[in-house]
């Protein structure tokens, strides 16, 4: 007989009761150091005081209303986040596939504007995560999200992460834009370079591309900056954003150069629930946090003992792991696909009371809360440790 809930997720047996900072806590009270974070979608932790604040405070005044009417925290909120990006305007939505659909429909939306309505494909990445929808599983093209779905929705062709030369030979007269995430995250923590990036802008500005930034799950502080493609330097037409925005309440935005963002006109795009005020106060509150001076260099700096520290687990247990991988806290660990696959590894890690999420190409990856600290990490190490102690000993 099939559960209440559909079977759409492989659930582990851990049944959460609560969570506190960096931990959660399951209904018997064993606590767990949790570097899943909700994939990455918990960014301040759990139970953060200043975001309780907000949504009761928020919860106490409005709910929800249309975005008919004016609801000035999501005004605040877009002015903000344009005030500390490239972009000029931005859409709201519900999460990271809205966010991502947005994207898409403004760059096809934008092309008919102009009178160019053949130029409508997207080069997107192998290996590459941009949702669940029809358009977003397309976007993405791995078997393991399009299997069962097809015929895939048209118009994306893809290309090897961090070829340009591929890059360059899938462009032709119907090619509107090049949609990429600076981390790949579901595809094994995967970073691309900074030439590769700038790169990518040089060919989208050569053959008159958009260039679109999916960092749902990269952005947001995750690297140490408060969206990864600022570390190379280079700046997008188009990005998605969702996760760490919401510091756990359901969000994405859409953020765009004025130039695209014109082509969605009033009837064009919406959301019932996009945009509506519990979201906004979250949101606006998650913010207050990451752009307080010296948050984003304290993340850089845990980040980095992270990696040292993973890197000596590594080096300890190479019959375990092959290598780490990621930015800031945004890390992965590959296991060692002859000794060991990822999920057994995360299933012996909650055993021993860490928290992780798998990724492609047999990684584990490690999406901490950006508020942990260096004895978190010293925490983690320990049960990492041990973890590959259990397999080494058989």
């Amino acid at each position: 007989m099939i559960s209440a809930l559909m079977p759409t997720y492989e659930r582990s047996e851990l049944v959460v009761e609560r969570g506190e900072g960096a931990y959660l806590f399951d209904t018997n009270g064993k606590r767990y150091l949790d570097f899943c974070a909700g994939i990455a979608v918990s960014a301040l932790g759990h139970g953060h005081p200043h975001l309780i604040a907000a949504l009761k405070e928020q919860a106490d005044k409005i709910w929800h209303c249309s975005n008919v009417y004016q609801i000035p925290g999501g005004t605040r909120l877009a002015e903000r986040l344009v005030a500390a990006t490239f972009a000029d305007s931005v859409f709201f939505g519900n999460s990271g596939a809205e966010a991502v659909e947005c994207g898409l429909k403004m760059i096809r939306k934008y092309y008919d504007d102009i009178g160019e309505p053949n130029r409508y494909r997207v080069i997107s990445c192998e290996g590459s995560f941009h949702g669940r929808t029809f358009a977003t599983v397309a976007a993405g093209g791995s078997e393991k999200l399009t299997k069962g779905f097809e015929p895939n929705l048209e118009g994306f062709d893809h290309v090897p992460f961090g070829n340009l030369n591929a890059t360059r030979a899938a462009i032709g007269p119907d090619t509107a834009a090049i949609l990429i995430e600076p981390i790949q995250g579901e595809g094994g923590i995967r970073a691309a370079s900074k030439e590769y990036l700038e790169g990518l802008r040089a060919i989208a500005d050569e053959f008159g591309l958009l260039l679109f930034f999916d960092e749902v799950q990269c952005g947001m502080g995750r690297t140490g900056k408060l969206f990864a493609h600022e570390w190379a330097g280079v700046t997008p037409d188009i990005m998605a954003v969702a996760k760490g925005l919401g510091g756990g309440f359901p969000i994405g935005a859409c953020l765009a150069v004025e130039k695209y963002a014109r082509a969605l006109t009033p009837g064009s795009h919406g959301s019932t629930f996009g945009g509506n005020p519990l979201a906004m106060a979250v949101a606006n509150a998650v913010l207050d946090v990451m752009l307080e001076d010296g948050f984003l260099a304290e993340v850089h700096e845990v980040a980095k003992v992270l990696h040292k520290e993973l890197a000596g687990v590594v080096q300890r247990h190479p019959k375990v792991l092959a290598e780490v991988r990621g930015v800031g806290l945004l890390a992965g660990l590959r296991c060692a696909a002859e000794t060991i696959d990822n999920k057994s590894f995360q299933i012996k890690l909650r055993e021993f009371g860490l928290l992780t999420i798998g990724g492609g190409d047999n990684v584990a990856r490690l999406l901490p809360p950006l508020t942990i600290t260096s004895t978190h990490v010293d925490e983690a190490v320990a049960i990492l440790d041990r973890t590959c102690e259990a397999f080494e000993a058989g």
